[in-house]
Order: C-alpha cells, then structure tokens, then sequence
C-alpha cells in the first residue's frame, strides 16, 4: 500500500480524497493555486505545494508542476479527483513514465472513452445501445445545419471533449443549431482545449440514468447499481439518487452488464461510470463514460456501504476486490443536492465573492456534508461555483427526501448568491416526490423562473408565531435594558406579524400561540442575535433562518425567503398609513447579470432590436451567457465592449 499520495485537484473533493486516504494511514500532499493558498485542502493536507496564479491552466492543469510535486514531497501516487486532469490521458501516462501510480483506469481506457465520438464507436462494437446520430467531423455551420436537419430536430449538440455539463446545446430547429454551434465549440476549446463537436438525436422524455462500476487489475469488473441524475439544469447535474425510482431490476441488470462489457473492451479498471438516457418505454442508449470518480459517487456510497476513494487507492496499488457482483447488495435510498453559487431569484446567474457566513447542517449517520469551503472564503470566478454537496440516506425514498428538506433549511450561507431554497423547493415538489421526472422537469416546472417555494396557510401560520415570539424575545431585552418590569406568568402579549404583505394577529401567552384564531403549541427558544430558530410547533419541527433587515425580517425555511414586520397592534393601525416607496424603473438599461467579461457586442448604438434578439454575451465560470432583449426598442448608447469585466447590474446598454 502507498505510503504518500498526492490529490491533483482542490475543493471539496480534495478534502474528501485525503478523508480516506487519513483514516487508511496514508499520507497527503496537497497542491494550490494562489486563489486557494489557505483553503481547507491546503490546511487538511500532511503536505502543500503551491503551482501558479489562479487561473487553472496557469496550476491545475499543468501536468508537469504537479508531477514536480510529487517527486519533490515523495508522493507515490496520484489522485486526480474529477475535472482538471482526472480525465487526460497525457497526465496518466506521465506518471506512469515516472514510475508514480495514477490512481485512476489506464491512459487505453481514458483515451478510447474520453473522445465522446470515438467512445460511441467502441460501444457500438461492443453491443452497447447507442443514440442515432452524427460521429465524423463536421466542417462548419452550414454542415452541422444539414447533419441536425437529417436526424430530425430536436438534436444535442456537444463538444466531444465535454463533461460537466459545459459544451452542450440543444438545438429545436435551424435558428437554434447557427447560434449555439460556433458557442459549444468555443466552450469545448476554453474548458477542454478541444473544439470537436458531435450532434446526436435529442431522447424527448428523456431520464438520466448511469452506471457505477469498479474494477481491479486482474480482471474483476462490478456494477454497482444505477444513479438517477435528470434532474438537472443546462445539462448541468443539480440533483441525483440511488437507487432510480424508474429502473426494474431487469433494467439494473441489463444497463449493468452492458456497462460492465463496454469497460472490459477497454481494459477498464478503477472507478468508472457508464452514463445512460433512458426514455419512458425503458429503452436506453449510451451517453459517455466518465473515466473518473463522479460528483455524485456519495449517493453509491450510502446504498452500497462501500468507499469509493478508499476502493480506487485499493486497486491502484495492485489489490483485487475483495468482493464480487453477487455481493453487492442496495440498502435504502440516498439523495444528493449540489449547493451551488448561484442566485435562482436572478435566472441562477453565477455569483462570487465571500462567504461571509457558512454554517452547514449537522451530519449524523444519514446525513452527509461534502464541502471546501470555510466562513469567510473567497468563491473565485475561476473554478467551478459548488459550494458543498448535501446527501441524506433513509430506509426508502421519501425518508431520504425529507431529511434533505430538513437539512437544507439549516443551512446558513450569507454574502454571495445560493441555490438553497431551490434545492428545498425541488425536494417538495410533488412532480419530484413522485418520481415522475425527466431531464427537461426543471424547465417545465419553472418555465418563468424562480420565485420560492409556495407557502400554504399552515406554514404561514406557523411563522407567524415564531414572529410573535421573536418579537416578545426582542420587546423583553429592550424591557429589561431600560429597567422596566416584565409582565407576570398571566399576560398575554398581543402582535399584528406581516408575512409578505399579509397581516396576521397574534396573541401569546406562555407556550400557546393563537394565530388568527388557531391555537399553537409553539417552543421556539431564541437569543437576540440569533441566526437559526430551532422550533416545534404542535410537536413538528421547523427550522427557520432569522435575518434582520431594518424595522423588518427575513424568514427563510422550506425553499423561500418571506418579508416580516411584526408590530404592536396600535402601531400596525398606523403603519398601513404609511407611503410605500416605489423602486427606480431600470427597464431601460441592460444590465450584467453577474460578474462577468464580455467576450461579444451584437449591436451598435441606433440599431433596433426586436424582443428576444442577442444582445451581448458574458462569461462567468467558463459558461457564456446570452443577453437578449425583453422587448422591441431603440439602442441609445452601448457602455460595454468585448474584452471588459463587469460587477453585477453595471450597465452594458441604454435604450430609448
């Protein structure tokens, strides 16, 4: 077994490598960009080496600095993570050239299944079901025009080095194919340096289904069940579980095994992962494999009881597994949410910036926090925005779905944009608790956008009392700061809670809460000060973050953030008397969205633009983003050019 090895990545799978590679007695070395030199992989790490400024291919992706490392700290194998260098086979070979273990499948392997074209060959070799479409090169935007126009639209167009999500359009018609084709090869180049793209038939209904496999060097390949992962945005994984609510066994066994034949045609060993999509008859075809450890490994995990990490080192280093396919067993349901920086209220535009406040849940043995993050971090515009993975276990589905809802309602992330109330709205969602999903349920469920969670009455009621409590906490402090008496056991104290608009009465006396004439049971003991309101209510719990906002509050809990003002009764008779202030109309301008660089300009002051035109494209994260116009107009004067960076809402153009 290796005595030293180094994790060729950062975040939260970097803190997750050395985890096991501790509990193994394995030492670590961690390597570091400028951006990240007192992150929490730096610091968890036995050993650190810096390798440049913060952009990735100035440290993360230079193969040489890193094999420099780990000559220099002794290191005797490398874990690559996912992203970065986990999937080239250049790096692999280096090591393997310097007699350093890679601890990962074989450069073969990584080289037939990393070209997304030349994999869907060798599937077809192999007997694995494969979606019709276009796997020679394609010349141009016109060629790629014909192609889609042949398979018959809707058709995915992807960049054939592509992963994660980046480098994938879905094109309904001509319109779609000339604008997205020239931008998913520029995805493809900026985040792969490979501009190739490949168009396949789009699956309508489509569900995401993959494959987990491990193999070792002596020819044992097992799978290990399936993950469910359609939930997703732009392509991008939000939410996954395992095992899937779709798949029979007979579909497990079948998926399994041809997943299982396609990773013996190339020698696979290590962790890998055959990804499917499976339409509503139960047909599937192959997507790609992933020659690497996946973001959402953990929901296996949890179902299977096995380490991932600690079974990729295992192999690396020579061992058979200690187990074969009979022995793999399913318990329970498991459910991932990734916490991303990003503002669902704002079209989930990217966000940076610092992490002012994070406080995640508490893990037990059916809840698991994966992060690289600590308060008062820096989330950088140069890697990816996941701020940490939340993944709950349960005896069945809706267990593991309820924990989430729990859990994420205790989250506290303050200081940059989160998709939190999302995650939780998606876990309430009835279409999601059913099961009944496919990859496009995000953008038929929330075709306007986001806007939180509905609340029904009883939620409504309930905040409504830990309002009035909040505000006889805060009324007896500044009772007691000013040496008044406070009331005896006897009072009642007497609230008007607000809640978005909304007014409500309140009356409490001890523990009993009357909300508009229904009778609570209420303990929500709460500090001045305090962020996290753990309360029961009628012996339900119900957790709420508390933010003060002025004379109001900002109550947040199952997936949305209502507006609070609670009054005595006498001043809530005269605030209704108040003017209410009416926001600036901003219509005219366009503004940026996030932060951001510019890399194009479609029109010139004087031109006019019709609703939906392109306007400007901005990059963040290494996604571009199309700004369109909302309605027909005049430009008046363009502020930005291509090249420029801009905060957010700084203004890119005027109309007229």
């Amino acid at each position: 077994m290796f005595e030293k090895i180094l994790i060729a990545n950062r975040g939260e799978i970097a803190c997750r490598v050395i985890r096991t590679a501790r509990a193994m007695g394995i030492a670590t070395v961690a390597v570091y960009s400028d951006a990240d030199t007192r992150s929490p992989h730096v610091l968890m790490a036995d050993q650190s080496v810096r390798l440049g400024p913060p952009p990735a291919s100035d440290s993360y992706l230079l193969a040489d600095a890193i094999l420099l490392a780990a000559k220099e700290t002794g290191a005797q194998a490398v874990h690559p993570g996912y992203g970065f260098l986990s999937e080239r086979e250049s790096f692999a070979r280096l090591l393997a050239e310097n007699d350093i273990a890679f601890i990962g499948p074989p450069p073969g392997a990584i080289a037939a299944m990393g070209d997304k074209i030349e994999s869907k060959k060798l599937a077809r070799a192999a007997g694995v079901s494969v979606v019709p479409g276009f796997i020679g090169e394609i010349r141009d935007t016109d060629h790629a025009v014909e192609i889609a126009g042949d398979i018959g639209y809707p058709v995915m167009m992807k960049a054939s080095a592509g992963g994660g999500g980046k480098g994938m359009r879905l094109a309904w018609n001509e319109r779609d194919v000339r604008e997205g084709f020239d931008a998913t090869k520029r995805e493809g180049l900026a985040s792969f340096g490979d501009d190739r793209v490949f168009i396949e038939k789009f699956v309508e209904s489509p569900r995401h289904i993959e494959i987990q496999l491990l193999g070792d060097q002596h020819g044992n390949l097992v799978y290990l069940g399936e993950r469910e992962c359609s939930v997703q945005r732009r392509h991008q994984k939000v939410v996954e579980e395992a095992p899937s609510p779709f798949v029979t066994p007979e579909m497990r066994r079948a998926m399994g095994e041809q997943a299982v034949e396609l990773a013996r045609a190339v020698g696979y060993f290590s962790a890998g992962t055959v990804e499917f999509i499976a339409g509503a008859d139960r047909s599937f075809y192959f997507l790609e494999m992933n020659t690497r450890l996946q973001v959402e490994h953990p929901v296996t995990e949890y179902v299977t009881g096995l380490d991932l990490v600690e079974q990729m080192i295992r192999v690396a280093a020579g061992e058979r597994l200690s187990f074969g396919q009979d022995d793999v067993r399913l318990d329970g349901w498991a459910v991932e949410t990734r916490v991303y920086a990003e503002d669902p209220y704002r079209g989930f535009l990217p966000s940076t910036g610092r992490l002012v406040r994070y406080r995640p849940p508490a893990v037990s043995a059916d809840v698991r926090v994966d992060d690289g993050v600590v308060e008062g971090a820096d989330i950088s515009m140069f890697y990816d925005p996941m701020i940490a993975k939340l993944i709950t276990h349960g005896p069945d589905r809706i267990t593991a779905i309820d924990a989430q809802v729990a859990a994420l309602d205790r989250f506290e992330i303050d200081g940059i944009g989160h998709n939190v109330d999302f995650l939780s709205a998606l876990m309430q969602h009835p279409r999601f608790r059913s099961g009944e999903i496919t990859t496009g349920f995000i953008a038929e469920e929330y075709p306007d956008g986001f806007v939180g969670a509905p609340a029904d009455t009883a939620l409504v009621t309930r905040l409504a009392a830990v309002a009035g409590l909040i505000a006889s906490a805060d009324a007896a402090r500044a009772g007691r700061i000013s040496g008044q008496l406070n009331g005896g056991p006897d009072d009642v104290s007497a609230w008007v809670a607000t809640i978005d608009g909304v007014a409500h009465d309140v009356a409490i006396k001890g523990e009993q809460v009357t909300v508009d004439g229904t009778a609570l049971v209420v303990d929500a003991p709460y500090v001045p000060g305090q962020r996290l309101v753990e309360a029961t209510i009628d012996g339900e719990p119900l957790a709420i973050r508390v933010v003060r906002k002025g004379t109001q509050w900002r109550f947040t809990t199952r997936g949305a953030s209502h507006r609070v003002s609670v009054l005595r009764p006498d001043i809530a008779a005269l605030s209704r008397h108040m003017i209410e202030k009416v926001p600036p109309d901003l219509s005219r301008f366009l503004l940026c969205p996030m932060p951001g660089l510019i890399t194009a300009v479609h029109v010139a002051a004087g031109d006019r633009v019709e609703a939906g035109q392109p306007l400007a494209v901005v990059e963040a994260m290494k996604m571009e983003n199309i700004l369109r116009a909302e309605k027909a107009g005049t430009v008046a004067r363009v502020d930005a050019k291509p090249g420029d960076s801009l905060a957010v809402d700084a203004v890119i153009m005027e109309f007229e």
